[in-house]
């Protein structure tokens, strides 16, 4: 791996991991790890083009379906590629059809691209990843698979303490909040080969007191009422929250936006 390349475009694929919630920008859109990342990129590369396909809710035949061909198709100098954790989520679900759906999606995009880059996405300490940390954990080994098989580049970020700490995840408990979407950017800034920014991005933050006993019920409520019955509900009824919405850069353009991590 060469030290600070220079890459002059990025696509990122996938769902509202790659997307960027729950990263809230102060017009209601979402940033995110990859337009972190692709700020941090264009900053150093002049003309540097990015596009982001991602689409919240999305499930890994969607994401094959709907994005791989694009992004192929754009023939960027990296692709990222993160999905089928949402599949992974749900009450049923076959995992070798994920695999396979993986698998395929790993083979149209790896030579079209000078870097393909692959991630054991994040797992949030809680009740709700131990009953679905063997289904991760079987997604993540064919990650590493295929990373071996295809020569695409892995970011670890299940094995990163700072990312399983509860305080880097938003509210509903499914998503990132700012600050750990800053530390996915630099897990991947330093995989591709870039001087490290962070060099304790695994680090979890400062010790803090823990919320009085009456705190903690009160924001399970709140969690379960406005997050966890809703989400329940999408996935009996075969429902997205993506469902209408678009890609949030479809055209792999010039990079326009605040660059670095603030």
């Amino acid at each position: 791996m060469q030290t600070n390349p220079t890459y002059t475009s990025l696509v990122a694929v996938g769902d509202s991991f790659t997307e960027g919630m729950s990263d809230r920008l102060p017009d209601g859109s979402y940033r995110g790890w990859a337009d972190v990342l692709a700020g941090r990129m264009a900053a150093s590369t002049p003309g540097f083009r990015y596009a982001n396909l991602a689409v919240r809710g999305k499930l890994i035949g969607q994401i094959v379906d709907e994005q791989v061909d694009l992004a192929a198709a754009m023939r960027p100098d990296v692709i990222t590629l993160v999905g089928g954790l949402n599949d992974a989520l749900r009450p049923k679900c076959d995992m070798g059809r994920v695999r396979g759906l993986l698998t395929e999606a790993v083979e149209r995009l790896a030579p079209s691209c000078e870097r393909l880059v692959l991630m054991r996405s994040p797992g949030r300490q809680g009740p709700v990843l131990e009953r679905f940390r063997p289904r991760m954990e079987e997604l993540f080994a064919c990650v590493d698979e295929l990373s071996a098989r295809h020569g695409t580049l892995v970011v670890d970020l299940y094995g990163a303490p700072s990312l399983s700490d509860p305080r880097l995840w938003d509210v509903d408990r499914l998503h990132l909040t700012a600050d750990g979407h800053r530390r996915v950017a630099e897990a991947v800034w330093q995989t591709l080969g870039y001087e490290a920014q962070d060099p304790h991005w695994r680090t979890p933050p400062p010790a803090t007191a823990r919320p009085r006993w009456i705190a903690r019920r009160t924001e399970d409520v709140r969690f379960t009422r406005q997050y966890l019955l809703p989400w329940i509900g999408r996935r009996l009824t075969g429902r997205s929250s993506g469902d209408g919405l678009p890609a949030k850069r479809p055209d792999l353009l010039p990079y326009e936006g605040p660059t670095g991590l603030s």
